[in-house]
């Protein structure tokens, strides 16, 4: 039987069409020099403030269907593992790291100004540094920004401390992102000249029939936004 003379070039070409239609008998098709594209994963990490605020679904919907976002905010969470409920021992920590997020908004540090914890709150900054640690370690290899929270106002129960908050805490999120090289996100500042947003001093009140947070869940989606999807060029 004669069998043709085929050159190099001729084949490459026949091999590659073999390599197609075996994996095409077995209904996975790989188109070559083509990139899949894949959703980006996105994870909101933090407190009540993150949990129980709209501020995650009004970011989902300002980054559209490129973005697959999800909200891992657990209520009464703590940087400082001191306290009785620090947010690396909470489901929700575990489950952030399952998603394997491509970004990482964490917006933590509320609850660590209670008067409660001052004595602990030495290892803030570590502690902080530890849970970012956790994220950098994922295969996903997370852009990572960190976010100094909504103010606290005077709420007359002494549960949680205005002045510690802005003298202790938010300095102590600004060195670590000075440690970590990360960037910081601002919606304190934008934020801090209405306390009418905050009946209670802590949560910002909310306006819709549907439990949303406006306007305070929007500034904060907004300015999120802009930070990890600028507009292009």
């Amino acid at each position: 039987m004669w069998y043709p003379k085929l050159n190099k070039k001729t084949l490459g070409i026949l091999l590659t069409v073999c390599v197609i239609l075996v994996f095409a008998s077995s209904g996975i098709v790989y188109l070559i020099g083509q990139n899949s594209s894949k959703p980006i994963r996105v994870a909101c990490v933090g407190d009540s403030l993150t949990q129980s605020t709209e501020y995650p679904y009004n970011l989902m919907n300002k980054l559209g269907d490129n973005y697959v976002l999800r909200n891992f905010g657990a209520g009464s969470t703590t940087v400082n593992l001191a306290s009785e409920t620090p947010y690396m021992e909470s489901t929700l920590f575990q489950d952030a790291l399952d998603f394997k997020p491509n970004i990482v908004i964490i917006m933590l540090g509320t609850n660590d100004a209670q008067p409660s914890l001052f004595p602990y709150n030495g290892t803030f900054v570590g502690d902080y540094i530890t849970l970012i640690q956790a994220f950098q370690k994922l295969s996903s290899n997370p852009e990572i920004w960190l976010v100094l929270p909504p103010p606290l106002f005077d709420n007359h129960t002494g549960h949680i401390s205005p002045e510690y908050f802005d003298q202790t805490i938010l300095p102590g999120i600004q060195q670590v992102a000075n440690e970590t090289n990360l960037p910081v996100i601002d919606v304190y500042s934008l934020l801090v000249d209405y306390p009418e947003y905050f009946p209670d001093g802590i949560h910002p009140k909310k306006t819709t029939g549907n439990g949303g947070n406006e306007p305070v869940a929007q500034i904060m989606a907004t300015a999120i936004h802009k930070a990890i999807a600028p507009p292009q060029p």
